[in-house]
Formats: C-alpha cells, structure tokens, sequence
C-alpha cells in the first residue's frame, strides 16, 4: 500500500493523491488522462460515489458552490434549470470552502442546508477544494487545457460553472456571477 500511495504522490501530485485517498478512488490517473469526464467517479453528499460514465449522452453542468455566499441564491436557478432541461442536463454542485471560508459545514450540514433552503434535487459532490495545493483531481481536470483539451481556466470563487458536451467534452466555463439560466447557457442547452 505504501508504494502505490508513494506512486500516486508522485504520478498525479498531492492533492491528487490526497483526494485519491480520502475518497477510495483508484481511477485517479486514468480519469486525469482521459479526454472526457465520464472518466471520473467522486464521493458525492451522501457518501454514494457519482459515475460520471452515467451521464453520457446529457449535457453536464458542474458548479463549485457555497452556503454563506452573496452567490449563493444561485441554487435557486441552478434547481430551475435542473427541472427544465433534466431530459438532457445533470447539474453536478460542489460545495467548497476555497473562498473566504463561505463553505464551513460538514457535508451532511451542507445537504441538509441545499434541501431546506433551496429544495435542491440535482447531484450534489462531497465538498473540495477547487483551487490550490489540494485542487481536486476534477477541477484539475477542468482548469487545466493539456487534460481537457479546450482551455485553461481559474476557479475566480464561488459557483463558477463549466458545462460539458454530451461525450464528456468541456464546451466552455463561465464567470461566477453568470445567472444559471442566462442566455449564453440556455443558447449551449437547446
């Protein structure tokens, strides 16, 4: 066990090795190599891991979010467009804590937070880091162009939003304070 901890620190880096660990995901590397995210699996809310294999053929939706944020009503949108594209669409939100400490609570807080206030039904990951030394190996993959082949982007803070195509292609990322359902979105969804 040792050695392959030894391995993953140095093949994908600490915080992927951290990530890889904490969460008893061993496909780390291979998802990182592949050009689509249906590659990656990640602990979701609830403990149950979220395949993203499963959501081919949908548009996916992936937002870093948080509770104590000016942004946060996004949830609102977020769930709306949930609703009316989920044919097509899986929105995928991952709590993080990267921005002036906005995400404090332990995962089941969070969940119980997103039902109560926002009645929030899409797929919610277990709260990462998306900036940083311990960068989680999908927002690794997101922000980084020689992993998802289409640009480099910055985590800018709080429920930034990058959506993929149908065969897990990144199609583009947008600023935080983009409304979930501005046109820009609705015109990739239709």
């Amino acid at each position: 066990m040792l050695i392959i901890i030894v391995l993953a620190v140095v093949a994908i880096g600490a915080g992927a090795a951290y990530y890889l660990l904490s969460n008893g995901n061993v496909k780390v590397d291979d998802a990182l190599k592949s050009n689509s995210i249906h590659s990656f699996s990640v602990k979701g809310l609830d403990g149950d891991m979220i395949d993203f294999a499963e959501f081919k053929d949908k548009k996916i939706l992936v937002v870093n979010t948080a509770s104590k944020c000016g942004l946060t009503p996004q949830y609102e949108g977020l769930e709306r467009l949930y609703k009316r594209f989920r044919d097509k669409l899986v929105i995928i939100g991952f709590p993080s804590n990267d921005f002036l400490h906005q995400e404090p609570g332990k995962n089941e807080e969070i969940a119980a937070f997103c039902q109560r206030n926002y009645g929030v039904t899409f797929p919610m990951g277990a709260k990462v880091d998306v900036k940083g030394k311990q960068q989680a190996p999908i927002y690794q993959w997101l922000t980084n162009r020689s992993l998802n082949g289409v640009e480099s982007s910055s985590v800018l803070w709080n429920f930034q939003k990058y959506l993929l195509d149908e065969n897990g292609k990144l199609l583009r990322h947008f600023s935080p304070k983009t409304d979930p359902e501005d046109m820009e979105i609705l015109k990739l969804l239709n």
